[in-house]
């Protein structure tokens, strides 16, 4: 019989047709397949009695017979015998009817992806039957075989065909598979070559090289404690809370032993970092990506397992862990999510089918110049529901509060680092990629309209419209947009001797022209310390003192301006060296006090930051800003005042970018009565030089900078001053 040598093959398409039971009135002809088996016996499953013994059909391993009062609402068992001795076997084939309800609605709404395919845990129940097992379904529209392996059938691909469905899926259900068992699939492509073993797509739990196997996950098992914070962020309003947000990468935040041999677990981050970031002051935790990945040199940023956090530092539930402890010290957790582009290792999505089920065909239009990876196929639904389900995800299963999307620039244009004849335009001719920017719109509309209290984050370089404008607006829809412009105008000019200072003072005000166009987070992330771009201090002109003097005063500053902020690892204890993904930070420099005084800068910001409503209340607005003086390039000093929500608060910022002090510095103010010094960067705490400056004065009727009042302060050298007036 033709479909014998399929399955000894492992290339049977449908196996449901063959194997299992073929109902026919009170008689039932069933038909069992397992390679090397001698005997096989038929019992009830329910009451373990025997229904009679199926008659080897091949010397391969088919087995078959007439068993008499077996209905479709029972279920049997088969004793096996075979060289290992005798097993008690679940026939996988009897459940035809469960297998297929993995496809049942999965493409009515994104969130069924993950709810019904990848392999779910299941309860089969029958007349006086009741058992748990897993349904396993993937995508695989071109294969002609795809095969369920695993430890639980020695990886042998002729063990568990599983069943093609009109959508594309194979399914099958496989009972008294545990939690832990290690799977993937066996793939056979259009003209039956065998792929590479591929690890699920939806796989929720991952091994490390070299098996990259998927492993069974159960979601339902962790308990979560974070009720309150929930219900707290439901109620807040983003963009007039504070956010200061510390960017981490969890493998070289700190690394024990000598040499730094390991990394940190999930659980001992949530006691050491989340510890950490509670004194520090930050309002959250951003984590580069922690779906899994092959390549620890790629940071996360070369995703295969989406759906997966990875298993370097621990189980899924120890990731919950760790994102339930830093709710419960009321710490948000924002994850990089990246949509733009996947490598092609063999055991991933690349050709996951032996055709480009994921991944744009053409190469102008599906490979990365940049990065060397493949581009996901935005256009194809299938791949659309793929990417949306992943972000609703995290969030619902993870609890994260935020996913700050990679290379959105990328995803945006079609031309996006290619030359002439490299791309191809769109069906109006243009540059823009018009499949992405629908996917980034549904993904933003799904997020919100499931989770209103998270939000999204582009990091998008150009100046592509409405990033951060709903949908409805015309926008992509993102709740926040990385101010990349302020960042490289910003650290262009703190890196020039202040000499030089005076002719790029425009570097530092240009950004108030559009510092409302959209929802900005300042970022001083990753990306602006490695790769030979050298540390943050590092960037910093002069000699030591100034070095430290640069990077206080430009932190200050920072703070002081319109938009949320995210600094990363390092840079809160003015680390020398350029990061490096394999080691630490360097947490032995907080032996000496310039590091001490930087880092407790950092602190002090952070917590005056959240405490001052002028500094965080209107971030996206003009009411929230005024300039007092953004034309004093001679003097290389910037001032400028923030307003509280309710208008009872001031808080101005004096930024002297030149290691000249400046006694009796006039400075325009708004309001009649006392101000008060809360911040002064060059203060000796912070291994400032300590100058004096009067922590009160009272503003005379002096009208300075086009203002009615004015108020005389010392401007210490490379130094920024909050001063701080309350109206009550």
């Amino acid at each position: 019989m033709q479909f014998e040598g399929q399955l000894a093959q492992a290339h049977c398409q449908h196996p449901f047709a063959v194997l299992g039971p073929q109902f026919n009135g009170t008689n039932t002809f069933v038909q069992y397949w397992q390679p090397g088996a001698q005997a096989v016996e038929v019992v009830d499953a329910a009451s373990a009695e025997s229904l009679g013994s199926l008659a080897p059909a091949n010397s391969d391993g088919l087995f078959n017979g007439v068993i008499e009062g077996l209905s479709s609402s029972s279920a049997y068992q088969l004793k096996v015998t075979t060289d290992e001795g005798e097993s008690l076997v679940t026939d996988s084939y009897q459940f035809q009817a469960e297998a297929y309800h993995a496809v049942h609605f999965i493409d009515h709404e994104p969130q069924n992806l993950y709810r019904q395919a990848g392999a779910q845990r299941i309860t089969l129940e029958r007349d006086g039957f009741h058992a748990e097992a897993i349904r396993f379904a993937v995508f695989a529209p071109n294969a002609s075989a795809v095969s369920v392996i695993g430890d639980f059938n020695s990886w042998d691909g002729r063990y568990h065909p599983m069943q093609k469905t009109d959508m594309g899926y194979w399914v099958l259900v496989v009972p008294g598979l545990t939690e832990g068992t290690r799977y993937k699939y066996q793939v056979k492509d259009a003209n039956g070559h065998q792929l590479p073993h591929k690890a699920d797509p939806l796989g929720f739990y991952a091994e490390q090289y070299p098996s990259h196997a998927s492993l069974i996950y159960d979601h339902e098992r962790y308990e979560w404690q974070d009720a309150k914070w929930l219900e707290k962020a439901a109620k807040q309003n983003k963009y007039q809370t504070p956010m200061s947000v510390y960017e981490v990468h969890l493998g070289s935040w700190k690394r024990p032993g000598n040499p730094e041999q390991r990394y940190l677990s999930y659980r001992e981050l949530a006691e050491e970092l989340v510890a950490y970031v509670t004194e520090m002051g930050y309002t959250h935790i951003e984590l580069l990506p922690v779906s899994e990945f092959p390549f620890d040199g790629s940071w996360g940023y070369q995703p295969v397992g989406l759906f997966a956090p990875t298993s370097r530092f621990g189980s899924p539930d120890d990731f919950k862990f760790f994102v339930d402890t830093c709710h419960q010290n009321d710490i948000g957790v924002i994850i990089d999510w990246v949509p733009a582009h996947f490598p092609e290792d063999g055991h991933g999505l690349a050709r996951f089918d032996g055709s480009h089920v994921y991944e744009y065909a053409d190469p102008r239009r599906g490979w990365h110049p940049d990065w060397n990876s493949c581009i996901y196929d935005f256009g194809k639904d299938t791949v659309r529901q793929f990417l949306v389900a992943n972000a609703l995800y995290w969030l619902e299963h993870f609890h994260v509060d935020g996913l700050r999307v990679d290379a959105v620039a990328s995803m945006l244009y079609l031309d996006y680092s290619r030359e002439d004849g490299e791309w191809i335009p769109n069906v109006h001719g243009g540059n823009e990629n018009l499949e992405a920017i629908s996917l980034l719109k549904w993904m933003n509309e799904e997020v919100y309209r499931h989770f209103p209290h998270a939000m999204t984050i582009a990091e998008e370089s150009t100046s592509f419209p409405k990033v951060s404008r709903p949908v409805f607006d015309g926008g992509l829809g993102f709740g926040f947009k990385w101010n990349m412009g302020w960042m490289h105008d910003s650290l262009h000019y703190i890196s020039k001797d202040p000499a030089y200072r005076t002719y790029h003072h425009s570097e530092m005000t240009f950004s108030m022209v559009y510092a409302f166009d959209e929802n900005f987070v300042l970022p001083i992330s990753h990306d602006e310390v490695v790769h030979g771009k050298g540390s943050l201090i590092g960037k910093m002109p002069g000699d030591e003192w100034q070095q430290a003097a640069n990077h206080r005063c430009y932190a200050a500053f920072m703070y002081g301006h319109p938009g949320k902020k995210l600094n990363f690892m390092g840079n809160e204890i003015g680390q020398s060296s350029e990061w490096n993904h394999d080691a630490s930070v360097d947490w032995r420099l907080l032996d000496f006090e310039k590091h001490q005084g930087i880092q407790r800068l950092y602190r002090d910001l952070n917590h005056l930051y959240k405490a001052l409503p002028a500094l965080h209340q209107i971030d996206h607005e003009p009411a929230g800003f005024d300039w007092i003086d953004l034309h004093n390039h001679e003097q290389s000093v910037f001032s400028f005042v923030r307003h509280s929500l309710n208008g009872t608060q001031q808080v101005y910022v004096i930024s002297n970018m030149t290691p000249t002090p400046r006694e009796n510095f006039r400075l325009g103010v708004q309001q009649p009565g006392e101000y008060q010094l809360v911040l002064n960067t060059d203060d000796s705490v912070y291994w400032g030089s300590g100058a004096a400056t009067p922590q009160q004065c009272e503003a005379e009727p002096v009208p300075w900078n086009h203002q009615p009042y004015s108020i005389n302060v010392n401007l210490p050298p490379l130094a920024t001053l909050f001063i701080v007036f309350n109206k009550e």
